[in-house]
């Protein structure tokens, strides 16, 4: 008995070693040396190049000092960097205010329609960036704004109201385009944060203004730091509104720097490297302290496993104050900025509503645009590369998930870190970087779509690696372990049990990968080539052109079509189990 016992041990050894080191190591390799290859090299390549001078066909490229002597000891970088600041600091905290305020409305309130406000609150995120900002231009102008020249004829004055060509015009279009970011955030906190001690305050007479600054906002503070982190960020890395914005008036802040030293001749590619590594360094500084959150959070822990059902503040008459605040917000966020691109777009050159301008209704900015020249190709290359980007993507951050969750592989946390880490770098930098690489290693990619398909796959990695992390959390290593048991090999447990265990995860961080990869302009714009167009790119030119209308026509057609996406993608979610994950 004894030696039957041991005989199929000694016979399954050598298929037991083959197994261990069967495709699972394969897969090991090749995506920690991918992600080595994404994370590491376009930082590595953007410290080096800011330190030579430009190459020219008659001159080499020479080792220098000289960037950072002109970044750092100039008075046009301490004004860039009060400006970086001032912009960043102002978007952060009016985006916050507004998106708290509605949260608290939303979650702790008896607010009328506040549903329906909230499942509204999806479709600013649908808005690119761009189109939010020309759209806004198109009603905040000084000359040609909707909103001054209304008031001005309310009022019977010729006095400015809003300008949106001003720190507080760019603080304000900013501010508001990621106010939605603060609202999901805030809401979600509220959401799982035990009411008990608002209702106790306010059964001991505490009034509501009392109860939501000095309960609901202490309690939040972990998550209010965190919102503000991320505001602040996405402020900084900002490119659509300085550029639009700014630059006409002279405001300029790092990023429309580093676009403008890279489209100067000769190119400085140097100093814009300088200019990168000092915003790679402030983005850095705001998400190290963002995660470090996670280690301090617990001391405001208020969710327990004693069940809890929020019972809403009763307003009064209030109640229909903030439903009017949503109603508002709603105008200035969705309605607006959409009118007015539609009226742009039926005119044969824009001017403000009026009855003269109706009788010069068209739709020739529409002919225009489906007979563009480029649109057919930059839709084609917009699909090809969301589509593409967000499906290795999520293949890629579930074998990294898998490694850093389910195994004990020392430095796998290293593993961790290099994924997340292109998180820290702006759409513009990562663009600079990637440039730069592809510019001195020629491998034949550099003026092709491939060098935006691998920049695309780097800004949005970490993205796919959070959904992924949350649902391989889920997973019992017990699933696995039956699965070996059984003789399968790792590949089959991770095709057959895995992925269809990962897949609400997996589907929810395709779909939004896939709708910001057909929004993304700011990678793009230094990353392009004749030919290699996205649909952003083709925005952008059209405003350089100065081709209003007929980017109008372009904005509503691609805003339609993201909203249909969206649905269809809402949709399948439901079918597939995303809306629970």
């Amino acid at each position: 008995m004894e030696a039957t016992r041991e005989l199929p041990v000694v016979q399954q050894a050598p298929l037991s070693v083959w197994r261990s080191f069967d495709f699972k190591w394969i897969a090991i390799g090749v995506s920690v040396a991918i992600v080595a290859y994404l994370a590491l090299i376009p930082l590595g390549f953007l410290l080096w190049q800011s330190f030579f001078t430009p190459r020219t066909a008659s001159k080499a490229a020479e080792f220098t000092f000289g960037n950072y002597a002109t970044a750092y000891t100039s008075a046009e970088t301490w004004r860039l960097f009060l400006n970086s600041m001032q912009f960043a600091t102002g978007t952060a905290l009016f985006s916050f205010f507004v998106g708290t305020l509605l949260a608290w409305m939303n979650e702790r309130t008896n607010t009328p329609f506040k549903s329906l406000f909230f499942a509204l609150s999806i479709i600013p995120l649908i808005i690119p960036g761009i189109l939010f900002v020309v759209s806004w231009i198109l009603l905040g102008s000084p000359k040609i704004g909707i909103v001054n020249l209304v008031l001005q004829e309310l009022f019977g004055t010729s006095h400015v109201f809003f300008n949106v060509y001003s720190m507080w015009g760019m603080i304000f279009v900013d501010g508001l385009h990621y106010s939605p970011m603060a609202f999901l955030i805030m809401t979600a906190a509220f959401r799982s944060m035990d009411p008990s001690l608002e209702e106790s305050a306010m059964m001991c007479g505490a009034s509501i203004p009392q109860i939501a600054w000095r309960i609901t906002l202490k309690l939040s503070w972990p998550a209010v730091f965190a919102t503000m982190l991320i505001l602040f960020v996405r402020a900084i890395e900002s490119f659509e509104v300085p550029a639009l914005l700014g630059l006409p008036v002279g405001i300029q802040v790092f990023t429309s720097s580093i676009y403008q030293a890279i489209h100067h001749y000769p190119s400085e590619v140097g100093l814009a490297s300088a200019y990168a590594v000092t915003l790679l360094l402030i983005t850095t500084v705001g998400v190290y302290f963002q995660s470090r959150l996670s280690s301090t959070g617990s001391k405001y822990s208020t969710m327990t496993g004693k069940g809890y059902r929020p019972r809403p503040m009763n307003l009064g008459r209030w109640r229909y104050l903030t439903a009017a605040i949503f109603v508002v917000y709603f105008l200035l966020i969705v309605v607006l900025p959409f009118l007015v691109l539609v009226w742009s777009s039926f005119q044969k050159f824009y001017s403000v509503p009026s009855m003269a301008a109706l009788k010069n209704l068209t739709l020739d900015p529409y002919r225009f645009v489906l007979t563009y020249p480029t649109l057919l190709g930059s839709v084609w290359n917009s699909l090809l590369l969301s589509v593409g980007s967000a499906t290795v993507i999520m293949l890629l951050t579930s074998v990294i998930c898998w490694i850093v969750v389910k195994t004990r592989i020392p430095g796998r946390w290293i593993l961790d870190n290099l994924a997340s880490l292109p998180m820290v770098f702006p759409g513009l930098v990562l663009g600079l970087a990637i440039m730069i690489f592809y510019l001195n290693v020629d491998i034949g990619i550099y003026g092709t779509i491939w060098i935006m398909f691998v920049a695309y796959i780097t800004r949005f990695m970490p993205y796919g690696l959070r959904y992924n992390t949350t649902s391989m959390l889920q997973i019992h290593k017990e699933l696995e372990e039956s699965a070996a048991m059984s003789g399968a090999s790792w590949a089959t447990t991770f095709r057959r049990i895995i992925l269809p265990l990962l897949k609400p995860g997996l589907l929810a961080g395709w779909i939004y990968v896939m709708i910001v990869s057909i929004r993304e302009l700011s990678s793009s714009i230094l990353l392009y080539s004749p030919g290699t167009e996205v649909v952003s790119i083709v925005i952008w030119e059209l405003w350089e052109n100065g081709q209003y209308v007929e980017l109008s026509a372009l904005g509503v057609l691609l805003i339609l079509a993201l909203f249909v996406l969206v649905m269809v993608a809402q949709w399948v979610g439901k079918r597939f189990g995303v809306k629970e994950a």
